[in-house]
């Protein structure tokens, strides 16, 4: 689906006031934040699986579910979420089958020279410090990536002591969820 014909869904959207069975406020019913994979198997079935419905969480997400600095753009908005929305619990949800698992970055910067960034940007980068290998490096396995991040954030200076921080793997073909850690 293209931009337009999205917007044009919009209007009609819109104007057959068909967003008012969704209407909710901006604090999560079950007070807590969910942080995800980007995968597009999981937009409907991870909620659906799990029984969320509209209002009901804040929902974060990043390609893998990798939180590998904690005060990245993900920590951020977990904690905005807990300290600005009252979520009081945390689950870190990866999934099987993931297209971050053994990612061979050095096929991606082909892939980003084949469409058009110069070799030139990349050594630039690197010259300056940034690791591309580092910074899109994916994982072996999803149990083990999980416990990471879940580490992370419940290791994270500002946290408060309450909230509780659980991690889960799902598979994107089934729904089925594993538990990886509770706390």
């Amino acid at each position: 689906m293209q931009l337009d014909e999205m917007l044009a869904y919009n209007q009609n959207f819109v104007e057959k006031q068909a967003y008012k069975p969704y209407q909710t406020d901006s604090i999560p019913n079950e007070r807590t934040v969910i942080f995800t994979c980007m995968d597009s198997r999981l937009v409907e079935l991870l909620p659906k699986a799990l029984n969320i419905h509209n209002g009901d969480i804040k929902m974060v997400k990043n390609g893998g579910a990798i939180i590998r600095k904690p005060f990245d753009s993900i920590m951020k908005s977990i904690l905005v979420a807990i300290y600005e929305l009252k979520a009081e619990q945390v689950i870190v949800i990866g999934h099987y089958d993931c297209g971050m698992s053994h990612m061979d970055t050095d096929a991606f910067k082909q892939k980003m020279v084949d469409k058009g960034v110069s070799k030139q940007t990349l050594d630039t980068l690197e010259h300056a410090g940034v690791d591309l290998e580092k910074e899109f490096k994916g994982f072996d396995s999803v149990e083990s990536s999980v416990r990471n991040s879940v580490s992370i954030i419940r290791n994270h200076p500002l946290l408060p002591s309450y909230v509780k921080t659980h991690g889960l793997a799902i598979d994107p073909e089934t729904g089925k969820a594993d538990l990886i850690t509770k706390e």
